[in-house]
């Protein structure tokens, strides 16, 4: 895996959200700050150029001169923290970044002859503030850039860019996608709820609710939830899960990720064909047109005419 730094620019005026706090404004519950540290967790360090906040993980805070300064001077002064051989730069306002866009940057800017990668939209355009730089280039141009404008303040991304041999790669209409506009928040809210993605983006953000680093083959957990609710009954959905993850804890306690994602596989496992029991009981019983007892339907026993009364 390619060693990284990672700069987020959080600092932005954010004019066409009304001067909202953008970094901190949610999607599918998370913040959009957070969504963005969750895509490139793999960073060494992570510097985020914006006003100090609670963060779902650790990070190290600076600021552009001056604040306002612009996402040139941004990145100037995230920069300066930085110390790995790559650097990704990212907008904090990136509600669909995923891991796989930051290893493709990676991958494309360890290219020979390049000097790093962005992503390019749908459209076409370049997105300088999704990208992957190697760190001295970046650091040269930035410095010639100071000495020719007086400061990197006020300057606009595309003076570096044009300056840089950068590889483009299309990484879909989703991972660019950046909210500018409270109508860009509302198809960011919307889309996470579309039937492909809501229970991916809901287990996501419940573990990280909960803290949880833990990943499960969520097939195989709704798999036991419809044939517990199918083979016993439908409360029994929700109740199997939850016992199923107490049982995996108490299995893997003290181990690591990949022991505690087994001990949930077997657990389900365990639970699943126990359900196909108690649903093969009652097809049983009800091929053989008696009740749970073996009697027939009318639900005496088959002897209960002679029982106690000595008559044959």
């Amino acid at each position: 895996m390619t060693a990284y730094d990672v700069i987020v620019l959080a600092g932005g005026a954010a004019k066409r959200l009304g001067g909202a706090d953008k970094p901190g404004v949610r999607v599918g519950g998370r913040a959009l700050l957070d969504r963005v540290l969750a895509a490139c967790d793999g960073a060494a360090r992570t510097v985020v150029v914006g006003d100090r906040r609670a963060t779902a993980r650790p990070v190290v805070w600076t600021r552009e001169v001056p604040q306002g300064g612009g996402p040139l001077a941004a990145l100037g002064a995230g920069l300066k923290l930085t110390t790995a051989q790559y650097v990704l730069v990212l907008s904090a306002d990136l509600p669909f970044l995923g891991p796989g866009t930051v290893d493709a940057l990676l991958a494309a800017a360890g290219e020979p002859g390049s000097e790093g990668a962005l992503c390019s939209d749908p459209d076409g355009r370049d997105q300088p503030l999704v990208a992957a730089y190697l760190a001295e280039p970046l650091r040269r141009e930035l410095a010639l850039i100071a000495t020719e404008y007086g400061s990197l303040a006020g300057l606009p991304l595309r003076i570096l860019t044009a300056e840089l041999e950068l590889a483009r790669i299309d990484a879909g209409p989703d991972a660019a996608f950046d909210c500018d506009t409270w109508g860009d928040i509302a198809a960011a809210r919307a889309r996470i709820r579309e039937h492909g993605a809501v229970l991916d983006e809901w287990i996501t953000s419940v573990k990280n609710e909960l803290g949880i680093e833990l990943d499960v083959d969520t097939g195989v957990l709704l798999d036991l939830a419809r044939d517990a609710a199918h083979g016993v009954a439908r409360p029994a959905a929700p109740l199997t899960t939850f016992l199923v993850g107490y049982a995996a804890a108490r299995a893997s306690a003290g181990a690591g990720p990949d022991e505690a994602a087994a001990a949930v596989a077997e657990a389900s496992r365990k639970a699943t064909a126990l359900a196909l029991r108690w649903e093969a009981e009652s097809a049983e019983s009800a091929g053989q047109g008696g009740d749970a007892a073996g009697g027939p339907a009318g639900g005496a026993k088959p002897d209960a005419g002679r029982e106690g009364t000595g008559t044959s």
